[in-house]
């Protein structure tokens, strides 16, 4: 009887045990399934602070009601435009107030390889422009006074042309002002060297003599700018500035005065538009200068951008007449 009863007790004192660890094993099971389907907690996402917002330019004044362009939409922005030749002429913008719109020739184009990195250019020749503010207005008359003109130039240089004009220049001791196309000029530095060392001034004409350039957007015009002048003054090879900027067909902004006069260079107009680039023949670029002709103005004409053989025949002409008259030849004013 003894032996029965201790035998019981063992027996339930071992059912408790089993039953207790299998309690035990499912709920650990359960609370590893548990822990398992629960979602991850995210972690904290850190909050960026704002950067303050950089103060806009100021509004550049437009000192010519004439040249205030309408407002345009932008054109897509990213990288060097790409290099496409025109379908048709396009045409040259008034930059005075009494000039009349005319057709000029086709655009320029310039290789389509990237533009080199912009660098600064070491030295500044004696003749070179004086850093410091330099006036966003277009300019429209000569500097001094007197009875003189300015001569200035556009689109080469030429290996053809502009050799020739700097011939007829140098028989009447005038002195010109060369508003150059950057890949031009990249392209034939010995003429640019030429007219440097002659005494004449270099302009920026931009890359790509787009017409249209107003209407683009920042990036693109500070690369027709800026890249031109490098171009031009790599090619001149003396650490050169160019004195001023020449608007393809005078299409100026008020954002395009400010990037060239912020890199030194003034926005150059015209008052005596010659029409040369028509190749209307000698006489009738002689008698346009002559109509439009007053002590103190600019007389626009070309050594590039074509065939320019009337141009060198009226400019011979041209400068005996002014000779005669008692002209004197200077520059743009600064």
């Amino acid at each position: 009887m003894a032996l029965t009863t201790r035998a019981n007790r063992t027996l339930g004192v071992l059912a408790v045990t089993i039953a207790g660890a299998s309690v035990m094993a499912c709920g650990t099971q359960h609370m590893s399934q548990t822990a398992a389907a629960a979602p991850a907690k995210a972690a904290p996402t850190a909050t960026a602070t704002p950067s303050p917002a950089a103060p806009s330019a100021p509004a550049v004044p437009h000192s010519l009601a004439a040249h205030s362009p309408a407002a345009k939409a932008p054109a897509p922005t990213g990288g060097t435009p790409r290099t496409t030749a025109p379908a048709k002429p396009t045409h040259h913008r008034a930059a005075a107030p009494a000039h009349r719109a005319h057709p000029s020739h086709p655009k320029h184009t310039a290789p389509a390889t990237p533009p080199a990195a912009h660098r600064t250019t070491a030295g500044t020749p004696a003749h070179a422009p004086a850093a410091g503010r330099v006036d966003q207005s277009i300019q429209h008359g000569a500097e001094g006074g007197g009875k003189s003109v300015a001569l200035t130039f556009d689109d080469g240089p030429d290996p053809t042309w502009t050799p020739k004009v700097l011939q007829v220049l140098a028989a009447h001791h005038a002195k010109a002002t060369f508003c150059e196309i950057g890949p031009n000029a990249a392209a034939h530095p010995d003429l640019v060297k030429r007219i440097s060392a002659a005494g004449h001034r270099l302009c920026n004409h931009s890359v790509h003599h787009d017409e249209a350039q107003s209407g683009k957007s920042a990036a693109y015009n500070r690369h027709e700018i800026v890249d031109a002048q490098q171009e031009i003054s790599r090619a001149a090879g003396n650490g050169d500035r160019l004195w001023y900027y020449r608007a393809p067909g005078g299409d100026f902004s008020p954002a395009i005065r400010a990037i060239a006069a912020g890199h030194g260079m003034r926005p150059l107009g015209w008052t005596v538009d010659s029409e040369d680039w028509r190749r209307p023949g000698v006489d009738s670029i002689l008698k346009n200068v002559n109509t439009e002709l007053k002590p103190g103005g600019i007389i626009l004409m070309h050594d590039g951008g074509g065939d320019r053989s009337q141009t060198v025949q009226a400019l011979e002409t041209l400068l005996d007449r002014l000779d005669a008259a008692g002209y004197t030849y200077t520059f743009p004013g600064r």
